[in-house]
């Protein structure tokens, strides 16, 4: 990197690590506390590989730097622009994994991103890995927000995690790591993920989560006024009617796994050729306990499975 020609050819991470060796240590100090110790690890290689850098070449990368900040007129912070930036510097995978990790809660380390995320998503997630697991999480997290995740757990799961806790000696640095990365590739991955889905897709599930009398007096109000968002979230929308579709091999393994009390209050809520379709594949007298069953409740119930 001995003359101007060389200019050119610099990388994205080259010019950056440039720019941090010719500005003031109080400023390039403050930029480093806001990197995490990956990238100071990697903007300390890029520096110490730069060898001699002559006046000249500073004089070019400040010009560069004045000319891109002057003709944009103003900034605009946003996850677009920064992923914009951040793919001229950095593969395409290594932006990707970024930009998910920044779309999920706040926070420099895992242990603070956690503390962020609302206590039933973080107990939904947990209550499917190994108790001493989450014990070693929930050591890691404040208590206030640790004694929430443990309100929500199941009961016998979260005396499980409270007895591991009680034994629990100093965690290994290599299980920590371990755990961190987990955690940052598949929780704080699929989170980011679900932030970035389509408000449409959101609404569906909220409606699907509704009983039908409320969902028909919301959806009639939003045809009336958007249609065209109406169509998309019906378009989205799993409703116990769509098992119309489904042959009969499927009914009757759903059939198998249902019980009967929920099938009962869906079916009592059902259109006629929904019921006809599960009662014929039913035996005969299966059918007409559930008919039975179906009566006794009246009409009280008109809800989805």
């Amino acid at each position: 990197m001995a003359s101007n020609a060389d200019y050119r050819s610099l990388t994205g991470p080259q010019k950056a690590a440039m720019f941090m060796l010719a500005i003031a240590v109080e400023h390039s100090t403050k930029m480093f506390e806001r990197m995490d110790d990956d990238e100071i690890r990697e903007m300390s290689q890029h520096m110490s590989g730069l060898g001699t850098i002559n006046a000249s070449m500073v004089e070019s990368l400040f010009i560069e730097f004045a000319d891109q900040l002057s003709s944009a007129g103003g900034l605009v912070g946003s996850y677009d622009s920064t992923e914009r930036l951040l793919r001229g510097a950095l593969a395409g995978d290594r932006v990707g994994t970024i930009m998910e990790e920044i779309r999920g809660p706040a926070g420099r380390t895992m242990w603070e991103k956690l503390a962020n995320v609302n206590e039933t998503v973080l107990a939904n997630y947990l209550k499917n890995e190994y108790p001493q697991t989450v014990a070693v999480v929930l050591s890691k997290i404040t208590p206030d927000h640790a004694s929430r995740v443990l309100s929500v757990l199941p009961e016998n799961f979260a005396m499980e995690v409270i007895m591991r806790m009680l034994r629990m000696e100093s965690v290994q640095k290599e299980i920590l790591d371990h755990i961190e990365k987990t955690l940052r590739a598949e929780f704080m991955t699929n989170l980011a993920r679900t932030a970035q889905r389509d408000s449409h897709e959101v609404m569906a599930d909220i409606f699907n989560s509704l009983d039908r009398n409320t969902e028909n007096r919301f959806m009639t109000g939003l045809e009336e006024r958007n249609r065209e968002s109406a169509d998309q979230i019906k378009s989205l929308m799993f409703t116990f009617d769509d098992l119309i579709r489904v042959d009969a091999t499927g009914i009757q393994l759903l059939l198998r796994q249902v019980e009967k009390d929920q099938l009962t209050i869906a079916l009592k809520g059902a259109s006629d050729d929904v019921q006809d379709l599960f009662f014929s594949n039913m035996s005969e007298r299966a059918g007409k306990m559930l008919r039975e069953d179906m009566e006794a409740m009246g009409g009280l119930f008109a809800s989805r499975m």
